[in-house]
């Protein structure tokens, strides 16, 4: 029997070499190239049927951009509020959504509750399990309260078997649940690999698009968390979720990365019960600590998650640190950190030289954004000098390496969050104070770090 031919093939760009190589020729990637089955001659001839290919032929007429009318898009309420705003309102008609997260999450149990609550409503759906069996499924929905549920449920990991089902029963929504245990006969690669996933996703995308089925991809994820497959995987579909949260933890949080159809950066907070996942109608309770009073080392910030403002409360200690002081940071980036430390002794004049210090962001949030500055170099204050920051303090702002405090974007909005939530003093950047005063709320505008600080003297 003659030998299978064998090529390497990257799971970032898609190129191929003839023996393995530690940096991808294509894109320079390093360790991405693994082996594959090399396809025969004729694979993929016949992966477009003759009507698809009548199709492309007729191009469409150039039309200007200003005669085309902008219709708004048709979108299914899921029923979980949360996952509806990530989505931007809705599963959109023939939109095409991939979810990754690390196993045991809680995807298929999100998506599972999804699906029952849009059968509920009326509308047919489909879900598509290749990773476990209709048993299995039945006694997840048995778990999660979900009896009687009418989720049209199929076991199958063959694309055309899988094509010719959605076809036949027409949902509103498919469930893939995975991509990557789906293969398609055309292809002689194993399932999983890079050119079944790419082919399974372009086929899955072209019926959507065609027919209006809203599909829901799930994928596997890395061991450093990214989408597992090629990277062609997310351009192709429409939206890109990412499941996030700490195993140990009952909170999980679902961040939108690409959306063509909504806010991206948005996130959806859910809890994980014993009846599956309910979003949380108050996240920014679950990432503040309940300190009956003020505590050395807190300073509460208000930042934005896609359209979202959330209060997460920064936390500091600073400790005699001995020869070799720490700097350790937990939510924040840690070069950021000892930056800001930089910051604070130049022109505020205080010193950590020769202190450890660590800086945590409450809740297992992972704060990207620069307005977390000023707050963090509060907390670091707060915890230096063993004095607490008044109750109901807020602080937000940009801070320069000049010493400068910077306007965070929608400085408003996080303001009028704060009020809402009762907090009562707040220390904000110059150009984010509003021209009309917000009930309830003082303000204390600074423009450099240690107005700031002076500020804050006075306060305590």
């Amino acid at each position: 029997m003659a030998k299978d031919k064998t090529l390497y093939t990257c799971s970032e760009c898609a190129s191929t070499s003839p023996r393995w190589l530690g940096k991808c020729p294509g894109c320079g990637a390093w360790n991405t190239l693994s082996e594959t089955l090399a396809e025969s001659p004729g694979a993929g001839k016949n992966r477009l049927s003759g009507a698809q290919h009548a199709g492309l032929a007729q191009a469409q007429a150039v039309t200007p951009l200003a005669s085309i009318e902008a219709t708004e898009v048709v979108r299914s309420a899921t029923g979980l509020e949360e996952l509806d705003r990530v989505l931007g309102g809705g599963m959109v008609e023939g939109g095409v959504v991939l979810i990754g997260g690390d196993p045991g999450i809680g995807k298929s149990t999100l998506l599972l509750q999804a699906l029952d609550a849009l059968q509920r409503g009326g509308l047919p759906t489909l879900y598509v399990t290749g990773e476990e069996s209709g048993a299995q499924v039945a006694l997840r929905a048995r778990r999660l309260g979900l009896d009687g549920s009418q989720v049209q449920v199929l076991a199958e990991i063959q694309l055309e078997k899988i094509l010719a089902t959605m076809q036949a029963v027409q949902p509103v929504v498919c469930v893939i649940d995975s991509i990557q245990t789906v293969y398609s006969d055309q292809l002689s690669s194993a399932p999983g690999s890079v050119a079944q996933v790419r082919e399974c996703a372009a086929h899955l995308t072209r019926l959507a698009k065609a027919t209006g089925i809203g599909v829901v991809l799930v994928g596997h994820v890395t061991k450093e968390g990214a989408l597992a497959g090629p990277r062609v995987l997310e351009h192709m579909v429409d939206t890109v979720l990412y499941f996030e949260g700490d195993t140990h933890s009952s909170y999980r949080l679902v961040r939108a990365i690409k959306n063509r159809f909504g806010a991206v950066n948005e996130i959806g907070v859910f809890a994980m019960t014993e009846r599956g996942l309910r979003g949380v109608s108050n996240p920014s309770a679950i990432f503040l600590s309940q300190h009956s009073e003020p505590v050395p080392g807190s300073c509460v910030l208000v930042t934005l998650e896609g359209t979202r403002p959330l209060l997460v409360e920064i936390q500091a200690l600073v400790d005699d640190g001995g020869p070799s002081p720490r700097r350790l940071s937990v939510g924040l980036e840690r070069d950021r950190l000892a930056m800001l430390l930089a910051v604070l002794h130049r022109h505020a004049g205080i010193a950590c030289a020769d202190q450890d210090v660590f800086v945590n962001a409450v809740g297992g949030v992972r704060i990207s954004e620069p307005a977390a500055d000023l707050a963090v170099l509060l907390a670091i204050t707060s915890s230096l000098r063993a004095r607490a920051l008044p109750k109901g303090f807020i602080a937000f702002g940009e801070v320069g390496l000049a010493g400068e405090v910077r306007p965070a974007p929608r400085g408003q909005e996080r303001l009028k969050e704060a009020a809402k939530l009762g907090f009562t003093v707040a220390v904000v950047p110059k150009a984010n104070a509003p021209k009309k005063p917000i009930p309830g709320l003082t303000l204390h505008a600074v423009e450099r770090v240690e107005q700031a600080m002076q500020v804050v003297r006075e306060l305590v």
